[in-house]
């Protein structure tokens, strides 16, 4: 006679499956929201589950932003906006809710352990400026630990971390730094440099190196404008770079 147990666990199984069918849909649902007009597959893993995260944490797709007036965000004005960051500043999910829209998205949660951060029972999607010494080739990038583990260094200065980086890799006051592997990487690079006023730096990144030619780069920081907390410096800092698109020649 068969155990009983085999059956029991379909039926625990089949539910669980329907339930990820269900987050991919509503996934696929919300990015073509966030992500209006633009192929969706066309842009990484970690873009989209950036875009879902701060999604989720907006309980609603945002309304598609308005384009930026020309000359808003003045190079005086908004290269002044602070380099420091609270080390407990961040956008934090449960895990098993990150889990699930990193599952509908076919990214794994281990696999961008320079984005996340996970402790006990919660995700931290990692502040920009916590991701300076990786983004501009200073830190490797280490796997998220669970519960007890060794306690990663406190971000505190933007600007120490650009300038060690910056020395380290030798791309000084008259170059720019290697452009990261991902379209988010690459605003990411964008946002700290316009925070950390290298605005000549900035224009060399997008401009001489190409960042700024690929279409992508611009919609995904539209999509951020619109889907970071107005509050938070990542919002200010996206609408800086998006402020000298037209200036850039794009």
């Amino acid at each position: 006679m068969s155990p009983t147990y085999p059956k029991r666990l379909i039926e625990v199984d089949l539910p669980i499956k329907y339930l990820e069918q269900v987050w991919a849909g509503v996934a696929k649902e919300a990015l073509s929201l966030v992500f209006s007009g633009a192929d969706t597959a066309a842009f990484e893993p970690d873009a989209r589950l950036t875009a879902m995260w701060l999604w989720t944490l907006n309980a609603g797709a945002p309304s598609p932003p308005a384009p930026l007036p020309e000359g808003e965000g003045s190079e005086e004005e908004d290269e002044d906006s602070g380099g420091k960051t609270n080390p407990k500043s961040g956008f934090t999910l449960e895990y098993d809710a990150a889990r699930k829209i990193a599952q509908g998205l076919g990214a794994h949660l281990e696999e961008l352990s320079d984005l996340v951060e996970i402790k006990g029972d919660q995700a931290r999607l990692l502040p920009v400026a916590e991701r300076t010494k990786h983004l501009f080739g200073k830190e490797e990038a280490q796997a998220p630990t669970r519960g007890r583990g060794k306690k990663k260094p406190v971000q505190g200065d933007l600007f120490a971390d650009l300038k060690e980086a910056e020395a380290e890799a030798g791309w000084g006051v008259t170059g720019a730094p290697k452009s990261g592997e991902t379209v988010l990487d690459r605003i990411h690079q964008g946002m700290i440099l316009f925070a950390a006023g290298r605005g000549e730096a900035l224009k060399r990144f997008l401009v001489e190196q190409g960042a700024g030619r690929d279409q992508r780069f611009w919609s995904l920081a539209q999509a951020l404008s619109a889907l970071y907390p107005s509050s938070t410096d990542e919002k200010r800092w996206v609408d800086g770079v998006l402020a000298r698109k037209k200036s850039f020649g794009f």
